[in-house]
């Protein structure tokens, strides 16, 4: 009988002492995530604030404390996305991806960052299937993301369609507005594609960029005085610039040509 009791005191110590382990481990690994958490709120503003290596610098302690966050993955991959570091990039934003297959977010992060490298067939791929995804909230920019693939790929018609298809979402995307006037001019057809580029410039009247290129499109169209016009109004809204500088050039070849 005594030893019964002393098997059972035994056993009921075990029992607590294991059930006390549970416990602060549980407890650890919940204050470890909240660290982390901490972590990553505090790169993802500076990230917001475009200061990608004190982001990064964050999200990194983050990943020690907890790695396991497929929000704090993505953001790694956003950071080394701005850093120029493509190759990291695609490696955390498919380590999102392993831990959470519908998170479209960095499915269409990793598009891009396959875009940065030019390996447009990927990007293509991984743009479908957030395309695919009805809950996506803004199809419009893989919709874009995915003519302008096409575009670099020289396929005109299908680039074509596919900023069209951005276009059907929201009609006044300057984005998609822009590369299906580039992918017009590409085609030939230069009268659609200055339409295009106008539009842009009315949407985004402080666009210096948008600008330059209706110029360029203006002068491939042998109307000048319009070309002028527009290559005067980059170096009004950017005096200085380098492609103000660059719009004088051009600006002073044409007005040469006269």
């Amino acid at each position: 009988v005594r030893d019964m009791k002393k098997i059972l005191v035994v056993g009921a110590a075990c029992v607590l002492l294991t059930s006390l382990l549970i416990s602060c481990t549980t407890k650890n690994v919940a204050e470890q995530k909240a660290q982390a958490e901490a972590s990553r709120n505090l790169g993802e503003a500076y990230l917001g604030k475009g200061q990608f290596r004190a982001a990064l610098k964050e999200f990194l302690k983050a990943e020690k404390l907890y790695a396991d966050d497929y929000l704090l993955q993505d953001d790694l991959g956003l950071a080394y996305y701005y850093l120029e570091e493509q190759d990291q990039a695609i490696r955390h934003f498919k380590q999102a991806l392993a831990l959470k297959d519908d998170y479209a977010w960095a499915r269409n992060h990793l598009g891009n960052a396959y875009a940065k490298k030019e390996e447009w067939d990927k990007a293509i791929k991984e743009y479908k299937i957030v395309i695919s995804d009805l809950l996506y909230a803004t199809p419009q920019f893989p919709l874009s993301n995915i003519g302008y693939a096409y575009y670099k790929k020289k396929e005109y018609g299908l680039s074509q369609r596919y900023y069209l298809k951005a276009l059907k979402v929201e009609p006044d995307f300057v984005k998609a507005l822009y590369g299906l006037g580039q992918t017009y001019l590409a085609m030939g057809k230069v009268s659609e594609g200055i339409a295009k580029l106008e539009k842009t410039t009315t949407l985004s009247p402080e666009s210096e960029f948008l600008y330059f290129e209706l110029a360029r499109a203006y002068a491939r169209n042998r109307d000048y005085a319009k070309a002028l016009s527009a290559y005067h109004k980059v170096v009004e809204l950017n005096p200085g610039s380098t492609l103000a500088d660059r719009a004088l050039i051009e600006a002073r070849d044409i007005a040469n040509q006269q």
